[in-house]
């Protein structure tokens, strides 16, 4: 077996540890996310808190267009994502490595270890949350998304738990995108950023202010942007249910 590391020359200084993720990620550090994909913070020998996702190893066809290059595995785009987006000034964890194993050229586990977030709040928060609580929120990060269209950049993934924000003492909004393996960067159109918000939860209100806010940043009409987000996600909200066989309570 094979292994590669690229280290962001910012952390040189902890580039042994870093070499050691592979061995020491089963039994250190506090695990955040179980799923398909394992995260786990893990403080550096210099103090720093590392976010590490293990991804899995890839399975059917995608072992192959992964391991062929014919796709750049999602933790290599998780590494090199956040260094073109803050360069446009699109907050996201800064990037400190990338690990990947092999065996005879086949792509096998593979890790992508950032800096780890200190904002306290996901958009799960709006969940359930009461009118009088969310609307500057809603107001605040249509503007933010506005932002990142304009610079041509689109989150395919833009769901709740990947958008982390932060209120400051002046009450002012600060967003951080994580997961961000599955990007667009290119033009942004009325109607694809309008769908970008359609997996996200929340009061139906939340929606709609989020949306005019959007709209209102970009030019275009607020009315029509809304109606067409909503309708879009309630199909999609809908499908997702049938789908997958779940029910939830979800304001559409």
């Amino acid at each position: 077996m094979s292994t590669t590391i690229i280290i962001n020359p910012k952390y040189a200084s902890i580039s042994e540890f870093l070499h050691s993720i592979p061995s020491v990620f089963e039994h250190e550090g506090r695990e955040i996310y179980n799923d398909r994909n394992i995260i786990k913070v893990i403080e550096a020998p210099d103090g720093t808190e590392l976010n590490v996702k293990r991804y899995c190893v890839p399975k059917g066809p995608n072992r192959f267009v992964y391991s062929s290059g014919i796709r750049k595995p999602k933790g290599l785009r998780a590494f090199r994502y956040p260094l073109r987006m803050r360069a446009l000034g699109i907050d996201t964890p800064e990037p400190i490595a990338y690990i990947e194993e092999r065996s005879f050229g086949i792509l096998g586990l593979s890790y992508f270890i950032s800096q780890q977030c200190s904002y306290e709040h996901t958009l799960k928060d709006v969940g359930d949350a009461e009118p009088g609580t969310y609307e500057e929120l809603a107001e605040s990060l249509g503007r933010f998304t506005a932002d990142m269209h304009d610079k041509r950049v689109l989150h395919r993934d833009f769901s709740p738990g990947n958008v982390l924000y932060h209120i400051d003492e002046d009450g002012d909004y600060h967003f951080s995108l994580v997961d961000i393996n599955r990007m667009h960067f290119g033009p942004v159109g009325e109607k694809q950023g309008c769908l970008n918000f359609i997996r996200l939860w929340g009061p139906k209100h939340f929606i709609e202010l989020l949306v005019r806010s959007y709209a209102d940043a970009r030019g275009y009409d607020s009315a029509k942007c809304v109606a067409f987000t909503l309708a879009a996600r309630r199909r999609f909200w809908l499908s997702y249910g049938k789908k997958h066989r779940v029910l939830f309570k979800l304001e559409l």
